[in-house]
């Protein structure tokens, strides 16, 4: 794919280059020639006036010689018999002399090739009638004078553009491929069954999303297995009863060989059923270095948001919308699997999106307890007729507004850790999203959550809404 990238581009530009530099290159050799040319007939229309005044070959030569191509020795004036006047041929002839005729036959200029470069013949008519010709060398060094200096320097610049957009390609096939790479490898790995195959979340956005999805199909797939361990765990924990009743069972058949080996025979199962049962329990998934799954499992809230509110950012410039964040300068430790918080917030900013106007401002809070951490997610459009409905499963998007929300993952998340989702009137005066993460899960008493023993900090000190993209200003 890189390499491939890399041949189109190359190709591309090739093309590109050639388009305009040939094009561009014909045309600066004929504004070379143009130039040398029109210099030349300059330099013929300098003879005109004395032509027209006098035929005397002394003055001729004069005019001629002090004019600058008669001294250069590139003028030749040619003047017909008038009278008893002989012809008269001034200066080196080049040009034949039927061109000369034909100039002089037709009354207009023209060009004519000799040796070593071009001939301009400009006939002037005399006051006799007759009609004298005028001839200019116009040497081949003049006509391409610079020419050479610009083609050399379009072939540099197509060259130049040539390796710096192959550069380009490269580097832009590199950022696409080896994440696309990484992922096809955890891929195989975990088909391969190694549970620790993760992806990292970088790269171009369809590739990050793809890695994102990856690692938390990965998580789902530990944690189903280590569902099943347990349940093997379990099932096999049942047999113990049954199993002490056939021992004692055993014990009281006495004496003698049959006897015996039943014993022997209920010790090896019940043996075989306390392996299967340590072994399943004990089996723990290997996951990749810092993640975790399961009770242990967590992530830093913070660094969440600060990148996910990183990658909306760019939409929400499209659509004029200013952005808030706060309470995320610290790190904010919360017992939740990264993928699962990076899929939370984005449905929660893609409903933002999705339901409100285009312009309308959003904000996210995170307020940091000993128990709890409490992510708010604000913002500024018509807000929710039917908070209830909203969070209730399967009514996502049953209506038009700000109730087409599909907040059942949020639920789902937030209630695996003992907290809950609540939706209210936001500050800004349209919806607030309040996600309650409890810490510690093992802390939620059954019949009530323990909300009276987290601390409350208050909310964060207020802060100016930023650009999209824009960092959080520090302490004040």
């Amino acid at each position: 794919m890189r390499w491939a990238l890399v041949r189109v581009c190359l190709a591309v530009t090739t093309m590109v280059v050639a388009a305009f530099a040939i094009p561009l290159g014909l045309v600066i050799q004929e504004m070379a020639r143009d130039r040398a040319f029109s210099a030349a007939e300059r330099h013929a229309a300098g003879m005109g006036p004395t032509l027209s005044i006098t035929t005397d070959r002394t003055q001729l030569d004069r005019a001629v010689a002090s004019s600058e191509a008669g001294g250069d020795g590139r003028m030749a004036v040619y003047v017909p018999a008038i009278g008893e006047q002989p012809p008269l041929r001034i200066g080196e002839r080049r040009a034949a002399a039927r061109d000369v005729a034909a100039t002089r036959a037709e009354g207009r200029a023209r060009t004519a090739g000799v040796p070593g470069g071009s001939a301009l013949l400009q006939p002037f008519g005399l006051s006799s009638g007759e009609i004298a010709v005028v001839e200019i060398f116009v040497p081949e060094s003049e006509v391409s004078n610079g020419v050479t200096t610009a083609w050399l320097v379009l072939a540099g610049v197509g060259v130049a553009l040539i390796i710096g957009s192959v550069a380009v390609a490269d580097r832009l096939g590199v950022r696409m491929v080896q994440p696309a790479r990484r992922l096809v490898g955890a891929a195989h790995d975990l088909g391969e069954g190694k549970l620790a195959a993760r992806v990292p979340e970088d790269g171009p956005t369809e590739l990050r999303l793809a890695a994102v999805a990856f690692n938390s199909m990965a998580d789902q797939v530990v944690q189903l297995l280590a569902n099943e361990r347990e349940l093997a765990a379990d099932l096999s924990h049942r047999l113990r009863t049954p199993l002490t009743v056939l021992r004692l069972n055993a014990a009281s058949l006495g004496e003698g060989p049959a006897a015996e080996q039943t014993r022997v025979a209920v010790e090896r199962l019940e043996r075989e059923v306390d392996t299967i049962i340590r072994t399943a329990r004990d089996a723990k998934p290997q996951t990749a270095a810092g993640v975790h799954i399961g009770p242990g499992a967590g992530c830093d809230a913070a660094e969440v948001i600060r990148e996910r509110m990183e990658f909306w950012s760019a939409l929400a410039e499209d659509e004029g919308r200013e952005a808030r964040v706060a309470g995320v300068e610290q790190p904010v430790w919360i017992p939740v699997a990264r993928a699962d918080l990076v899929a939370v917030v984005d449905a929660l900013l893609g409903n933002v999106f999705r339901h409100t106007r285009e312009g309308a401002a959003f904000a996210v809070d995170v307020h940091s307890g000993e128990d709890a951490v409490i992510v708010l997610v604000s913002d500024a459009g018509g807000g929710i007729a039917d908070p209830q409905a909203a969070l209730a499963r399967g009514n996502s998007g049953a209506s038009s507004g700000s109730t087409g929300l599909g907040l059942d993952i949020v639920r789902r998340l937030a209630e695996s850790t003992g907290g809950d989702v609540r939706i209210g009137r936001s500050v800004l005066g349209g919806t607030e999203v309040r996600l309650w993460i409890q810490r510690d899960p093992r802390r939620s008493l059954a019949g009530g959550r323990r909300r009276g023993s987290v601390r409350r900090r208050g909310r964060p000190r207020s802060r100016p809404f930023l650009k999209p993209g824009a960092a959080p200003p520090g302490p004040r």
